[in-house]
């Protein structure tokens, strides 16, 4: 089966020659394909899961009593919502990337401890986690001050009443932002590309810039792909949305 699919696509190339699926007949090809979607996977679910917590901890910090910490937190925002995600990511990894310190494996060569990928998770999860920042904080003061009056009367501090009263009430408000910021991250890790990450764009870009009769097909394929693992989070997030909803909140 797999055989008569592979031979299907080279029959194509060879009768349409400007739709050439190399990758799907080609096993070196098809490994930069797989490699590439995989480090795109990798690098969006950690980026996810880090973002998130840093708008968790960020709409937590925006009510810190101490000046100082809710200045920083609103610099942060400011700072990561007001400029270009790949201009962040280059400063990132050509700036602030001269200053890491490195290690030599063989004694000649040096190596940085964070690498083009880790920077590119550090950059992405900054830029993001500053609009779940204010996501959260949305969701927060959309929770009743009675509910919060309520938790600080049963002797909760702070940080219990944000823990176990406050956030779980608001992170259900704040769900169909979250959903759309989150869709709007996975679709700029494209942007790792600038610093040689190989994700699936890059690797699809070095498929056709070897094989210039692939161009047609990669960049089809290229699209096809992101639609994919974006509908797969926009479904699970619309479920999940579903399974937290609390009865007779948000209804008609």
């Amino acid at each position: 089966m797999v055989q008569s699919i592979q031979n299907w696509f080279q029959q194509l190339a060879e009768t349409h020659t400007k739709w050439n699926f190399i990758f799907f007949y080609d096993p070196v090809q098809w490994e930069r394909f797989v490699s590439g979607l995989w480090m795109t996977i990798k690098l969006s679910f950690i980026c996810l899961i880090l973002s998130v917590i840093i708008g968790i901890v960020g709409a937590w910090a925006q009510g810190a009593k101490n000046p100082f910490v809710r200045w920083f937190v609103q610099g942060y925002i400011q700072f990561f919502r007001n400029t270009p995600p790949l201009v962040q990511l280059l400063f990132f990894y050509f700036a602030l990337g001269q200053f890491t310190p490195t290690y030599s494996p063989d004694g000649w060569l040096e190596i940085p401890i964070i690498s083009n990928v880790g920077w590119a998770i550090i950059s992405l999860s900054f830029f993001a986690g500053a609009f779940n920042v204010e996501i959260f904080r949305a969701g927060i003061e959309a929770v009743p001050e009675s509910t919060t009056e309520a938790s600080e009367a049963l002797g909760f501090s702070r940080l219990q009443t944000y823990m176990y009263t406050v956030f779980p009430l608001a992170f259900r408000v704040s769900l169909p932002a979250l959903n759309n910021n989150l869709v709007n991250l996975v679709k700029t890790t494209t942007q790792a590309m600038a610093i040689a990450v190989p994700e699936l764009l890059y690797e699809m870009v070095s498929i056709y810039n070897d094989y210039s009769t692939a161009q047609n097909a990669s960049m089809l394929v290229l699209f096809i792909s992101y639609i994919v693992l974006v509908g797969i989070l926009v479904l699970a997030m619309s479920r999940w949305e579903k399974a937290l909803q609390i009865p007779g909140v948000g209804e008609a």
